[in-house]
């Protein structure tokens, strides 16, 4: 493969692409990331997370250096010029890259933002067999920084955690703090209990969800009840449902819960309607 990416201003082939070793995503992990779907060569919720980039930008002090319509050409772009249908483009922006390692944050107006967008070609991305079958997560201690809301390149942790439960057995690892589920290492966690969907409310403790917005949205409108409240991986294994949500798995079940079957063990009737309804609906407003 030798994908067109694009590195501060310029399109290049992957093996000609060079960041300093100086630039502080490297360094520092001073660096946040978007990651946008892509499903029949159109953008899934494109302002959503280029709302939530300004956001994470923001909290971090570091300028956005193009507009909403430049961030968006350059995605349209890269879909164009590597022929990419089903998949993804991600984006990171660093600090930039000074002219030696320090911790203290370099002068924004003589070193810019280091800005790099690839795609991912991930072919029938939303007909997942993990959609079909559901998938099986542990539980682990949530050990992060507190600033889990802005997106940031820090993913050491949430990277042991898949591996803990690919070691484990499983699939992927859902975060306790304080005795409850925040999130899992790479999606939004919740549970379907006598109709109600419960997931954590939003704060500084989980990433604030471009699809977990979306869907709890159609969910609304599907007139089905929401429940933004704390939950322990007790009430879980007693669950209906469970799901997870992100821009890549869309809404998936999750069939088992540190070995305990949750439910049947089988996706149940209301989140394979969930992603049905989210799919659908972010298709018609895809760009």
């Amino acid at each position: 493969m030798n994908r067109t990416v694009y590195v501060n201003g310029e399109y290049l082939p992957e093996t000609e692409a060079k960041v300093s070793i100086f630039d502080r995503g490297f360094l520092m992990a001073d660096a946040v990331y978007e990651v946008t779907s892509v499903l029949g060569g159109k953008l899934i919720d494109f302002d959503g997370h280029i709302v939530r980039l300004q956001r994470s930008l923001d909290e971090l002090e570091i300028n956005n250096p193009y507009t909403r319509e430049e961030w968006l050409n350059i995605h349209r772009e890269l879909v164009q010029s590597n022929d990419l249908v089903d998949g993804g483009i991600y984006l990171q922006i660093s600090r930039g890259a000074p002219n030696d390692r320090d911790f203290v944050w370099p002068d924004p107006e003589m070193t810019a933002p280091t800005v790099v967008l690839f795609t991912q070609s991930k072919p029938g991305l939303a007909n997942s067999p993990s959609a079909q079958a559901g998938i099986k997560v542990i539980s682990i201690e949530d050990i992060r920084w507190g600033r889990r809301d802005i997106k940031t390149v820090q993913l050491l942790y949430p990277s042991m955690g898949k591996m803990m439960a690919q070691k484990a057995g499983a699939d992927d690892a859902w975060m306790v703090q304080d005795g409850h589920v925040t999130e899992g290492t790479s999606n939004n966690a919740y549970i379907v209990k006598d109709g109600s969907i419960i997931t954590r409310a939003l704060s500084n403790n989980i990433l604030h969800g471009i699809t977990r917005a979306a869907v709890l949205r159609f969910a609304d409108e599907a007139q089905m009840k929401i429940e933004e409240r704390n939950f322990t991986i007790e009430e879980a294994q007693q669950a209906d449902e469970a799901f997870i949500t992100s821009a890549s798995a869309f809404v998936t079940p999750v069939v088992e819960l540190d070995g305990q079957k949750i439910s049947s063990g089988a996706p149940g009737s209301i989140v394979p309607r969930l992603r049905e309804i989210y799919l659908e609906e972010s298709m018609k407003t895809a760009i």
